[in-house]
């Protein structure tokens, strides 16, 4: 049996080892750090993916591996380098398998954050990387006219929006567990329970209460492009009927959503034996995902008869501004005579918006129960520490006061160069494929001359309000 005073000279070597190499590298959060982002939103893509490929050299084989692979994924794909793109996104898909893969919990690491933050745990992926990691990889090959191979990874994202709610499960279930059986538990409990600290977290997250309702991990965008695809490159009825259902989903989570419906009505007819009639989509992504912040919250420490409280921090999500709300597109439907036009303008399909806050506001409780176990486990380290410490008192004293600042950071990793929105719409193939995108104000307008085929997809990012339209397009059929 290990005695009270081994322990606390345990604790004692443990945590002025912590110090040292906290304060020998230093904690700089991942927005500090990202200066991808900064490039992309200014539109200059070649500066963008030099800093991707510069940041995943620095981070080939560590905690920070997958995001740094999403980022540089996602840019090099803006730039339209498809093959290279998917190329990132496969490299960060191992590293996501190989966490998923692994049966033992990585105790050690665990401990260690307690001791640190959360920032420094390993970033194995949330479930929304996965799903939108395998639809950009299957619009990767659709651009490269590989439709076999996109057909893999939209089946890939199905499953993984399929998986998400098991594996949060297990998540929720390994938190739970950890706070049961830590030596701190009832400091732990008593802090949770503070009215002034649940009157805090509730009012810093009461905006995820508006977040559009979609199912647990579902990505609308992802659940569209299904039906897209199985409907334009259908194999055989099955297909045909796998198209109907991904429609009818993306239904459901917006029914007045007139180009779904319409959507349907085509998917429907094809069951009947009709062909598919000559039709241009235009698939718009705009803006740039919520990007994740800090604030500060006061952390109870009932080490004495009081409350004692100690700040801590806590990832917020903060969405982006500064983007296109639509995209409208005008097509001539004669041959003869110019002036009869046909225009549609883009309509919602996927808020990433809703799809992030959901997946974080269903791994908030675990994030929340962490950080305080985190401040509750260190603090009462620094009381041991301070109380067993026979020399160097103001020496260690200084020290642990530069540790707790420099700990005292959320993890604020998150896939930053992904959009805001995801929006579509149709409109027939026009007599002479040509059609017109314009941005709202009109400051921007991009002819485009459709390709051959029958259905057709015209790619419109648009990164912020005043930044160019990158188009590009593929045949679906």
């Amino acid at each position: 049996m290990t005695t009270p005073v081994v322990f606390k000279h345990r604790i004692h070597r443990v945590f002025f080892a912590a110090i040292l190499g906290v304060l020998a590298t230093g904690c700089r959060t991942y927005k500090d750090q990202n200066h991808v982002v900064q490039y992309w939103e200014q539109g200059r893509m070649t500066n963008a993916v030099a800093e991707a490929n510069l940041m995943v050299k620095k981070n080939t084989n560590n905690k920070d591996t997958i995001i740094w692979r999403l980022e540089q994924g996602a840019v090099l794909r803006g730039a339209g380098q498809y093959e290279e793109s998917n190329k990132a996104f496969d490299l960060a898909q191992q590293k996501m398998d190989d966490y998923e893969n692994k049966a033992k919990v990585r105790v050690g690491q665990e401990t260690g954050a307690l001791l640190s933050n959360q920032a420094e745990l390993d970033y194995e992926g949330r479930a929304y990387d996965g799903v939108m990691l395998n639809t950009y990889k299957a619009l990767n090959y659709l651009q490269l006219g590989e439709p076999d191979k996109a057909r893999v990874e939209l089946i890939r994202a199905y499953q993984r929006q399929q998986e998400a709610v098991a594996v949060n499960q297990k998540r929720i279930a390994k938190a739970q567990e950890d706070a049961a059986n830590s030596k701190d538990k009832a400091a732990i409990d008593k802090a949770q329970q503070d009215p002034k600290l649940q009157a805090q977290t509730q009012g810093a997250y009461a905006g995820l209460d508006n977040l559009k309702a979609y199912a647990d991990y579902v990505n609308p965008f992802t659940v569209y492009l299904d039906g897209l695809f199985f409907m334009a490159d259908a194999a055989d009825g099955s297909d045909v009927e796998r198209a109907r259902k991904s429609f009818e989903r993306v239904a459901g989570f917006d029914p007045d959503n007139e180009y779904v419906k319409q959507d349907l009505a085509m998917v429907n007819a094809l069951i009947q034996g009709k062909p598919l009639p000559p039709t241009t989509y235009v698939i718009f992504e705009t803006g740039r995902a919520p990007a994740r912040d800090q604030i500060r919250i006061d952390v109870p420490l009932f080490l004495v008869s009081k409350a004692t409280y100690v700040g801590a921090a806590i990832p917020t999500l903060k969405p982006q501004g500064n983007y296109l709300p639509s995209l409208t597109v005008t097509a001539s439907n004669s041959s003869t005579n110019p002036t009869e036009v046909t225009t549609a303008t883009t309509s919602l399909v996927a808020s990433m918006d809703s799809v992030i806050g959901l997946d974080f506001k269903n791994e908030l409780p675990t994030v929340i129960a962490k950080t305080i176990t985190s401040t509750v486990v260190k603090a009462i380290a620094t009381q041991l520490v301070s109380n067993n410490s026979s020399q160097g008192q103001s020496v260690l004293a200084l020290l642990m006061v530069a540790y707790q600042i420099a700990v005292n950071i959320a993890d604020e990793r998150t896939w930053t160069t992904l959009p805001k929105e995801f929006q579509a719409c149709h409109l027939p193939t026009p007599p002479d494929r040509r059609i017109e995108l314009a941005a709202p104000d009109g400051r921007q307008k991009i002819p485009v001359t459709i390709g051959d085929g029958t259905i057709n997809l015209v790619y419109v990012k648009s990164i912020t309000a005043t930044g160019p339209l990158l188009v590009t397009q593929m045949k679906l059929k």
